[in-house]
């Protein structure tokens, strides 16, 4: 089956759970399962009426928590109109009759049930406490320890082997209880796990990334565009990709490009593909929606205006300005009452935005100044929880069906003692020390954190923690120092994929021999053979001091960077992006930038004009960045500053996470430039920059700490201190 894609819209909504919908079910005979936080399992089937509607047909009790993971059994002799099984918080597996509405427990589980997957007659389960259950007739037959901490997904392949997925950040492949691959890549928790027919496997990470697995364990495609967590991932026959994410998104892949991004108002927990191509998404506002691109199952418009109206509701009641909430803000009724006095200013709410206005005692009229966000003062506030002002104060989520947590840390603080504090606080495990520590070092940017080796856990015997020890870590940092301003040295991206690099570059020269009209654009089997060769140079990091690359290989890159369709360009930008990071690559290049035409500047507006690809945005950006790194290129990056910002300005507001990252290593690798070189003037247009990138709220940790070192770095400057005055900075 194949779909050109369409833009997909509502088609119904199925509204009847009270609290958070977890899961989905497809189910074989055109009925959809749900489960929810509020303990039940629903049954929906097409409406009678309205074929783009669907009824709830049962509600199945029996979870006594929330209910999570679900899989159809098609009918048979035992379940004449088949059956759900469903995992629960609880710890059980229900296997329930759709004919009666009954079920049957299975008990067996320690701790929470995450994942369910069919393997023929039998009934294999996933939890929280590491393990696998394979259950026959409704007994354990076989029961192993899969991983070494919580299973979040298992799927089963057509191969009759099983994958289970896991906070370990690991996929594992088993044949019966042996495990015979590996795949690793994912940095964070793997919550999600789908097959893609005739591929591999589809995953999804608390990295924020989905991936696609050959089932050799190569990872063929990395899938990013989500700012948070994603839940899950499905695939349809078409080759389409769907996603759901903390980040409030049900995102839609093509090719391993998101193809289009679907708002919720609320977390999207799951999202699922029906056989027909429509997509069911499960939201934590407790409403199931399915999305469709066919005209004729769409909702009419009041539907549609019913959902925006809600979907703006939402973002408004979330929404702060000047740190108020915008849904507080008076209305434009506001500004029939005149000022007090000359200045006064007024900041009223206008549809989404919140706008400042100032009164004109002169004109007796308010004139209006701009839209108010929140600046850096308000986001650099110190939080407080209950009465008390921290450095931190950090949302935990310690499980499914668990209340998020607030766990307040100060910087001079042992994470250790906090953690250890905090779980007693909480009555929590003591086994999650670890976990917590990590969250708090990598959450608040203190990644360099060394353990003072008198420290012994009275538990484990590890360095870690003990109640009453001193702390030498605490006297240091009660000491004021700078210890990451000024920024010296730049930074560079300096991982590349080479091999799927390489792939990818095949798979758009085969669609150019293709097209007729484009197969001069095509490369020959020597030119192939050619890049081939520089990935290997490149590849082999230990002798670069001595490799060497021929001007055929420059000419080659440049040649593919001019002429090359636009939305082909990246992958040639990655390679060109490390070769800049090769001594004798770098001076290459150099040459040719000045034997011709500024072919550096010419490559990045091309890369970044319109139509935008953001496969090209983001490779070019890392490209600029990497130049830093040779001191040969840096009076062309000083010339060439207000260009390569106002090219890349855009990325600050970016929901790829990659981008903003990205932009805070240019404008931090600037700052370093800037300062060396005392342009004073090309240091304020950089602060401007990173201010600008700093008050995104949603900004990654590790964005937001090189924007902030870039501000440190630009302030702590003598020389930039003048500069202010001159530009009146406030």
């Amino acid at each position: 089956m194949d779909i050109d894609f369409k833009d997909y819209q509502l088609r119904c909504e199925l509204r009847g759970h009270e609290d958070d919908v977890r899961g989905i079910c497809v189910c074989g005979d055109g009925s959809i399962a749900t489960s929810s936080r509020d303990r039940t399992v629903r049954l929906w089937t097409p409406g009678s009426g309205d074929e783009r509607k669907y009824e709830v047909a049962r509600v199945l009790l029996g979870h006594t928590s929330f209910v999570g993971p679900l899989a159809w059994i098609p009918p048979s002799e035992e379940l004449p109109e088949g059956g759900i099984v469903s995992g629960g918080m609880d710890t059980l597996v229900m296997v329930w009759d759709l004919a009666t509405g009954e079920g049957r427990t299975l008990k067996g589980h320690k701790l929470q049930v995450t994942g369910i997957a069919l393997d023929g007659g039998d009934i294999v389960s996933a939890s929280v406490d590491c393990t696998l259950i394979k259950w026959t007739n409704g007994q354990p037959a076989e029961h192993w320890e899969a991983h070494k901490a919580p299973i979040q997904a298992v799927i089963r392949l057509s191969s009759g082997e099983l994958v289970t997925g896991s906070s370990d950040t690991t996929l594992k492949l088993w044949k019966g209880k042996t495990c015979t691959q590996t795949f690793v890549g994912h940095t964070d928790t793997i919550r999600g796990l789908a097959v893609m027919p005739d591929l591999g496997i589809l995953s999804a990470s608390h990295d924020g990334s989905i991936r696609l697995w050959a089932v050799s364990g190569e990872c063929l495609m990395e899938m990013v565009d989500h700012t948070s967590i994603v839940y899950s991932v499905d695939s349809h026959a078409s080759g389409l990709i769907v996603s759901g994410s903390e980040d409030r998104f049900a995102k839609i892949w093509k090719d391993g490009v998101c193809v289009q991004s679907i708002e919720h108002p609320g977390c999207v927990w799951d999202a699922k593909f029906l056989e027909d191509g429509d997509i069911v998404t499960a939201c934590s506002d407790g409403t199931i929606r399915i999305w469709t691109n066919q005209q004729d199952r769409m909702a009419n418009s009041t539907e549609l205006e019913l959902f925006d109206s809600e979907l703006s509701s939402y973002k408004r009641s979330r929404k702060r300005v000047g740190g108020l909430k915008l849904e507080e803000l008076p209305g434009l009724e506001a500004l029939q009452v005149p000022g007090t006095g000359d200045g006064q200013t007024k900041v009223i709410r206008e549809g989404d935005n919140g706008v400042a206005y100032a009164w004109n005692s002169t004109e007796q009229k308010w004139d209006k100044i701009g839209e108010v966000v929140d600046g850096p003062e308000d986001s650099m506030k110190r939080p407080v929880l209950d009465g008390v002002q921290y450095d931190y104060v950090f949302d935990v989520d310690i499980g499914d069906g668990e209340p998020i947590r607030k766990l307040p840390y100060n910087r001079s603080d042992n994470p250790y003692d906090t953690a250890d504090k905090w779980l007693l606080k909480e009555n929590l495990p003591l086994s999650y020390r670890q976990q917590i520590v990590e969250f708090i070092l990598a959450n608040s940017g203190q990644r360099d954190f060394n353990l003072d080796s008198s420290f012994c856990d009275p538990y484990t015997g590890s360095s870690a923690y003990v109640p009453g020890a001193p702390s030498q870590l605490a006297a240091k940092q009660a000491r004021p120092t700078f210890r990451h301003i000024p920024k010296k040295g730049m930074l560079v991206f300096d991982a590349a994929q080479f091999d799927g690099i390489l792939k990818k570059i095949n798979e758009f020269n085969n669609a150019l021999l293709s097209i007729q009209e484009k197969k001069n654009l095509s490369l020959t089997d020597i030119e192939i053979s050619r890049l081939g060769t520089i990935a290997k140079i490149l590849k082999d990091t230990s002798h670069y001091h001595s490799s060497k690359f021929a001007d055929a290989d420059i000419n080659l890159m440049l040649k593919l960077l001019e002429s090359w369709p636009y939305e082909m360009m990246f992958p040639v930008i990655d390679i060109f992006r490390m070769v800049i990071l090769h001594p004798d690559g770098a001076a290459r290049i150099l040459r040719h930038q000045e034997d011709k035409k500024d072919v550096l500047m010419e490559s990045i507006k091309r890369a970044t004009g319109n139509p935008l690809v953001p496969a090209n945005f983001l490779t070019s950006i890392r490209a600029v960045t990497n130049l830093f790194k040779n001191s040969a290129y840096h009076n062309w990056l000083q010339k060439h500053r207000s260009e390569i910002l106002d090219a890349f300005s855009s990325c600050s507001s970016s929901s790829n996470k990659n981008l903003p990252l990205s932009y805070s290593t240019l404008l931090l690798n600037y700052a370093v430039l800037l300062i060396e070189k005392k342009d004073e003037e090309g240091q304020s247009q950089v602060l401007s920059a990173v201010l600008e990138l700093a008050e995104n709220e949603s900004l990654e940790v590790d964005a937001r700490f090189r924007a902030f070192v870039a501000i440190g770095s630009l302030m702590l400057d003598v020389l930039f201190v003048r500069a202010v005055q001159i530009f009146n900075c406030p």
